[in-house]
């Protein structure tokens, strides 16, 4: 009698790993689909749809795997500010002025670091 229930379990236990299997190729097959269902070209552009939905960011390896192209909507990146001697030439004057560091990056177009760093390097923080 205990040789024919342990056949019974291990065919229970067969027949359970079989199920189990199909039902991940479902879900898998399910998966891949829905990207195409809602109207994106690939998984990652999908993927990074709902982690801009969701307001999480992407990871450095997903956002490659996007590819050049951005989701729509998303943010525009800034191109990175070159100072020049005109640039430090403004900062200076509009320092002068009296302006905040703030009011002074976004006149000229520069990040507030830049801005302290400019006014730093022209000498014009005083000192603690």
């Amino acid at each position: 009698m205990l040789p024919e229930k342990l056949k019974e379990l291990e065919a229970a236990r067969a027949k359970l790993a079989n199920l189990e299997k199909s039902i991940q190729n479902e879900l898998s097959k399910e998966l891949a689909a829905l990207p195409a269902k809602y109207g994106f070209e690939s998984a990652a552009d999908f993927v990074a749809a709902v982690a801009e939905a969701c307001g999480t960011k992407l990871g450095r390896k997903a956002r490659r795997a996007r590819g050049p192209g951005r989701p729509p909507g998303a943010k525009k990146r800034r191109k990175r500010a070159v100072i020049t001697d005109a640039t430090r030439a403004e900062v200076k004057k509009l320092v002068e002025a009296g302006k905040t560091g703030a009011e002074i990056a976004k006149a000229v177009g520069i990040s507030l670091p830049s801005v302290q760093n400019i006014k730093k390097a022209l000498g014009l923080v005083a000192k603690r």
